[in-house]
């Protein structure tokens, strides 16, 4: 009797391109949600200005307008009965966003170069699509993790896809484009996923340690402060005073202003951050950008009465510190102004493409190989071209409703809707119609802000001009390309 023969030991290649598609398919849809929102809010501070076109803006707010912006602030909130704050924040005005933004426990103000309140602070749109990249509308600690997580995720995709194809780096500039379309799209997911390999590791990485941060202090406060995360956290952003209710007057945040220009005079002041105002306890934090660095910023404590107490070390400090403070700006890309910010945009759009073609390649193999999948192939349209449908739908939301519109809802319940549709009706979900409807909707968005809101800043003309040719463009080539199905029957 002849002994059976074992099957063939599968390669590292063959199990590299299985891990690689069992981890896409688990978090494909989750991954293109975050990356598609995370690719929008590159400009988070432009989209909050194109929300809100007809604002004050300055180029800079004296020490003084930040005193007098304060005091507006928390006098505005005991008018309206509210309890005090624990936090007061200034933002200053910056290139990206020339205003001044101070906000409370209740809710943020626009104010004038005066310190003056001029507007409420209503850019709901633009909040709605960094809770949608930061923690999936959920619970925030929850949602954070589970963002974290989904960072390993891709960056084990990206290193499973590299392995998965040896030629990878030798096929880079090869793009069948024209050949049997599943080929196109396997050529345009490898070509792009190579070109977008250092992006996607950076943040994929930075976005783990940002989302999973949390769980690492709270872990090491378990096990090394008694369960103090104040603790765990002061190696980084240093150690905060000890609390005491007491009533007092209302901090020097002009003193410390002008105390921080005389001392570092290279620094850029972008938040004034008043810890517990009107009591005893009270401190200032200034965070100030310094120029030619990756850290967001560096951390200078003051007293109530404006003096200096230091830097916390973010900029100069451990090396460790450093780290920390330069992933932020590592992962949205906001280093070094508006050209690194669009071709973080670029990125990550081809990202989304990436993300994209990898389940349609796989959901069209199932379907060549006789396994059905119509349904999923439906489902996964819905997802690609619905979410941006359901993003613009909450914008129109907003313009129509106000900001206080429940836009989180009707947007996962429009997304939730399509994704029965595709199962109950997976003909009606056809993708060069949603392609169409989705360029439609881009170019009557961008017209319609033009004509309703008539934007003056060059930022918002900006936004509205070039959506409006991207979309008129996408629209000419899909007109196109229906026409040629529907001559070819």
């Amino acid at each position: 009797m002849t002994a059976p023969v074992p099957p063939p030991a599968t390669t590292l290649v063959q199990r590299a391109l299985g891990g690689h598609a069992a981890i896409g398919l688990l978090a494909s849809a989750l991954l293109y949600l975050i990356a598609l929102s995370g690719t929008i809010i590159v400009v988070h501070d432009r989209w909050q200005r194109w929300e809100q076109p007809h604002v004050a803006e300055s180029a800079m707010l004296a020490p003084a307008a930040a005193q007098a912006a304060m005091t507006a602030a928390l006098a505005r909130d005991a008018a309206a009965g509210k309890p005090p704050t624990t936090h007061l924040y200034i933002r200053l005005p910056t290139g990206d966003l020339p205003r001044t933004v101070v906000t409370t426990d209740h809710g943020g103000w626009y104010v004038d170069a005066t310190g003056r309140i001029v507007a409420k602070e209503d850019h709901a749109w633009t909040e709605f699509l960094v809770g949608l990249h930061e923690y999936l509308h959920l619970p925030l600690s929850w949602g954070m993790i589970v963002v974290g997580a989904l960072g390993v995720v891709l960056a084990a995709l990206v290193t499973t896809g590299v392995l998965a194809h040896p030629r990878i780096l030798r096929d880079a500039f090869r793009l069948r484009s024209r050949h049997d379309a599943q080929l196109a799209r396997a050529d345009w997911h490898n070509r792009l996923g190579v070109w977008t390999l250092p992006f996607a590791l950076a943040v994929a990485l930075t976005g783990a340690f940002i989302g999973l941060g949390s769980v690492g202090f709270t872990v090491l406060a378990t096990g090394y402060t008694g369960g103090d995360l104040e603790r765990a956290y002061q190696p980084i952003f240093g150690r905060e005073p000890a609390p005491d209710a007491a009533a007092a007057p209302l901090p020097d945040v002009a003193a410390a202003l002008a105390t921080l220009a005389a001392r570092v005079p290279g620094a850029t002041p972008i938040y004034v951050i008043v810890h517990d105002p009107r009591t005893a306890g009270q401190h200032v934090q200034v965070l100030a950008e310094h120029p030619r660095r990756l850290i967001y910023g560096e951390s200078y404590a003051f007293d109530a009465a404006g003096r200096w107490h230091g830097p916390a070390g973010l900029s100069d400090g451990a090396l460790g510190q450093q780290a920390a403070a330069s992933a932020y700006n590592l992962h949205f890309g906001n280093y070094a102004g508006l050209p690194v910010e669009l071709l973080y945009m670029a990125l990550g759009l081809a990202l989304c493409v990436v993300t994209a073609t990898g389940t349609t390649l796989w959901l069209e193999k199932r379907r060549r190989r006789g396994l059905g999948g119509r349904r999923l192939m439906a489902c996964w349209t819905w997802v690609v071209w619905g979410t941006p449908l359901a993003i613009l739908a909450a914008l129109w939301l907003r313009a129509g409703a106000g900001a206080t519109a429940p836009l989180v809802a009707a947007f996962w319940t429009l997304l939730a809707a399509g994704l029965a549709l595709a199962v109950t009706r997976p003909g009606w979900i056809v993708e060069r119609h949603l392609k169409v409807a989705t360029a439609a909707a881009v170019l009557v968005s961008a017209i319609g802000h033009l004509i309703l809101l008539r934007p003056a800043d060059a930022g918002s003309l900006g936004i509205d001009l070039t959506a409006a040719l991207l979309a008129g463009a996408m629209l000419w080539v899909w007109r196109g390309d229906l026409r040629t199905r529907a001559r070819s029957g």
